[in-house]
C-alpha cells in the first residue's frame, strides 16, 4: 500500500516549509529511516527521514518550494512507478485523509495543527481542550494536551483571538499536521466543535480507535475509556504531582476510573490508601532539577567558530560536548567511554562517542547499540520548556527556551547519579553554557 510523505510541523506555529534539497531521486529504494529531503523553516533545516519501506515516487514539490504543513510532497510505493496522480489526497489507498464535506463550514481564522514532537511521530492523541470553544486566547496559551508515544505536553494556541473551532475531541487520534482548531480574530456567533475527520474506508488504522466525548463542559473534557495497550492518559500536571506524591496512576486504570485523568482525581487515588513503589528516598524515584542560562554566549560562541573558518557543528551538538565534559568531570569518569543520545524536535536522533574528547568540529557517531550514560533533548526550537516524563534509561537533559534564555532541565534517579553528582552536573553544564570558553580550558 502507498504511503504519503507529507511536510512535517518542526514547530508549534509552522505554517510551511521549503524543500532545501531532495537527498533521494523519484524511483529510489528507500528505507525506513533513510534521508529523504531537507526542510527549512524560520527556524531550523533539517532532514526528514522515510517512514516507510519502498520506492520514492510521485514527487510533487521541489527544490526551493514552500509547502503547507501536511501537505503531501512525494508517496512511498510499492513499485519504482510514479502512480500518475497529482493534488495533495490522489493517492488511493494513501495514508491521507479526505477533506470532510463540512469544511465549507469553517470559521476563518489560523489554523492550529497537531505538531510533530518527534521524526518518526505520525499521529497524536487529544488528551484535553484546555478551553472552550469561543474562549479568547493569547498566542502563549496552553490549548490542548497532546500524548504521543513518548510524552504528553501542552500545545499553545499560537494565534492571538478566539476559539471559533475545536475539530477533535478528547481521546482522539489525529494525524500530524491535521488542523485541531481554528483560531479567528473576531468573537465568533457560533463557535463548531466536533469530531476529527475519518480516515478513508481504505486506510487501516494504525491503533485502535478511542470513544471520545461529544461536548466539552465547563468543567473540563469529559472522560474517556481506558486506552488500548496500557497506555495512561493524564494531564502533565496530574503526572508531575502523582510522582513527586509516590502515586501510581496505573491503579485508577486497574480500578476502571475513566480517563483522562487530572489533579481531581489524584484525590480518589490517595483514597485507595497505595503508593508507587518509588517513593523518596529510593533508587528509582525520579528527581529533577532545573535551571536558566542566556542564550546568546552560545550563539556567539556558535558563529565565533564559522568565523574561524571551521565549519560549525549544530548548536545541540556543542551541547552534547558541554553535557558529556560536565558529565565526566562529576562522576570523576576519567578518560571511560561515555555516549551521549541527541534527540529532540528540530534534531535528527543520533548517538555522540565521547564529544567532549573530540574536536568539536569532528565529532564520533557511537554504536547503535551503545547504551548512553546522558540523553539530550532539544526542545529549543519549540513551545516546550521543560518535561517530566516517563523514568528515562539515563539522564536525561531538556533544552527548552524562554525568551532569550534556555531552561535546562535534568530529570534522573538516584541508580543512575546521586545527587551531589546530579548539581555538580547542572552546575559545571550551566557554567559551559554561560561561557563555552570554559570548555576549551
Amino acid at each position: 500500500m502507498p504511503h504519503e510523505v507529507i511536510m512535517p510541523a518542526l514547530g508549534m506555529a509552522q505554517d510551511t516549509g521549503r524543500i532545501v534539497s531532495w537527498l533521494k531521486q523519484p524511483g529510489e529504494a528507500v528505507a525506513s529511516g533513510d534521508a529523504l529531503f531537507e526542510v527549512e523553516t524560520d527556524k531550523a533545516t533539517m532532514e526528514v527521514e522515510a517512514a516507510h519501506d519502498g520506492y520514492l515516487t510521485d514527487v510533487r514539490a521541489g527544490a526551493g518550494e514552500d509547502v503547507p504543513v501536511g501537505n503531501a510532497v512525494a508517496m512511498i510505493s510499492d513499485t519504482p512507478e510514479d502512480s500518475g496522480m497529482t493534488g495533495n489526497n490522489a493517492g488511493a489507498g494513501a495514508d491521507a485523509t479526505n477533506d470532510p464535506p463540512d469544511d465549507a463550514a469553517l470559521p476563518e481564522g489560523r489554523e492550529v495543527i497537531m505538531p510533530a514532537l518527534g521524526m518518526s511521530q505520525d499521529s497524536g492523541t487529544i488528551v484535553a481542550w484546555l478551553v472552550e470553544a469561543g474562549a479568547q486566547v493569547a498566542a502563549d496559551d496552553p490549548l490542548f494536551e497532546v500524548e504521543t508515544d513518548k510524552s504528553t505536553v501542552e500545545v499553545p494556541a499560537g494565534h492571538a483571538g478566539h476559539v471559533a473551532a475545536l475539530l477533535a475531541e478528547a481521546g482522539e487520534e489525529v494525524a500530524v499536521g491535521a488542523a485541531v482548531a481554528v483560531i479567528s480574530a473576531e468573537k465568533p456567533a457560533a463557535p463548531v466543535q466536533r469530531k476529527a475527520r475519518a480516515a478513508p474506508a481504505e486506510t487501516a488504522p494504525a491503533k485502535p480507535a478511542r470513544p471520545a466525548p461529544s461536548s466539552v463542559p465547563k468543567d473540563g473534557p469529559a472522560p474517556v475509556a481506558p486506552t488500548a495497550g496500557g497506555r495512561i492518559l493524564a494531564s502533565p500536571k496530574a503526572r508531575r504531582l502523582a510522582a513527586e506524591q509516590g502515586l501510581d496512576l496505573a491503579r485508577l486504570a486497574e480500578a476502571g476510573h475513566p480517563q483522562p485523568y487530572h489533579v481531581k482525581d489524584l484525590e480518589v487515588l490517595r483514597g485507595m490508601g497505595q503508593t508507587r513503589a518509588a517513593t523518596p528516598g529510593t533508587d528509582d524515584f525520579p528527581m529533577q532539577i532545573t535551571a536558566r542560562v542566556p542564550a546568546t554566549p552560545g550563539a556567539e560562541f556558535h558563529a565565533w567558530i564559522s568565523a574561524e573558518g571551521a565549519t560549525a557543528p549544530p548548536v545541540p551538538v556543542l551541547w552534547a560536548a558541554f553535557a558529556c565534559g560536565a558529565l565526566r568531570r562529576a562522576r570523576d569518569a576519567g578518560n571511560a567511554s561515555l555516549t551521549v543520545a541527541l534527540t529532540g524536535v528540530a534534531s535528527p536522533a543520533r548517538k555522540l562517542a565521547d564529544p567532549d574528547l573530540h574536536r568539536l568540529t569532528q565529532q564520533v557517531e557511537a554504536e547503535e547499540t551503545t547504551g548512553p550514560a546522558l540523553i539530550l533533548r532539544d526542545f529549543s526550537d519549540s513551545a516546550i520548556t521543560g518535561m517530566r516524563l516517563s523514568t528515562p534509561s539515563a539522564p536525561a537533559v531538556t533544552m527548552g527556551r524562554e525568551g532569550d534564555d534556555l531552561i535546562v532541565t535534568l530529570d534522573f534517579t538516584a541508580a543512575q547519579i546521586d545527587e551531589d553528582q546530579a548539581l555538580a552536573f547542572i552546575t559545571d553544564f550551566t557554567a559551559r553554557l554561560s561561557d563555552p570558553l570554559r570548555h576549551l580550558l
